[in-house]
Parts: C-alpha cells; structure tokens; sequence
C-alpha cells in the first residue's frame, strides 16, 4: 500500500537532478515540490508550467529559481507540465509528484 494513496506526497514522488539546461521535467500536469539551488549562478532562472522548453514567459512562470545557493518549498500545482530553466551558471535539483 502506497504511503500517501490519496495524492502528493509532500516531499515529491520523483526528482529531477543535476538540471543545467532548459529541461521538461514532467509533460503531464504535476506539483513541483522542492527546488535545490546546488551551484549558485550570475543570473537566476525559472520553472514554468508548459511542456515546452520555448516559448515561455512570465504568464506561465510559476517559480523563479534563485541565483543563490540553497533549498525552498514551492507546492505549486502545474496543469501542463513543469519546465525548469536554470540561470547562467547554475546546477539545480527539483523534487516533484
């Protein structure tokens, strides 16, 4: 029996790491959990709800990705899919369901 058989789990069912690109990370609606800043970058990126690495914009921009190191909670639902674009420099890590 699955631990968590009525929806998310709030830690995520999946991750996505070492994300150095623009990467579709699910094409299929989702919850992005956790974004991981592991190396920090010049610029800061974004995670968008799409299920395309173009074409993206702030009207489907559902995170930034910060140009500092480190961890946040996010828990935002994505009814297309999830795209992450990290900035210039940047290796980031990504839990989600």
């Amino acid at each position: 029996m699955a631990l968590y058989p009525n929806g998310p789990t709030p830690y995520g069912n999946a991750t996505a790491l070492g994300i150095t690109a623009p990467t579709v990370v699910k094409a299929a609606p989702g919850v992005l959990v956790t974004v991981n800043v592991i190396v920090a970058g010049s610029a800061a990126g974004a995670i968008y709800d799409a299920t395309s690495t173009s074409g993206n914009s702030a009207a489907n921009q559902v995170a930034p990705i910060l140009a500092t190191a480190g961890t946040y909670a996010v828990k935002m639902p994505c009814a297309n899919g999830i795209v992450v674009a990290p900035g210039t420099g940047q290796t980031v890590a990504i839990s989600y369901d």
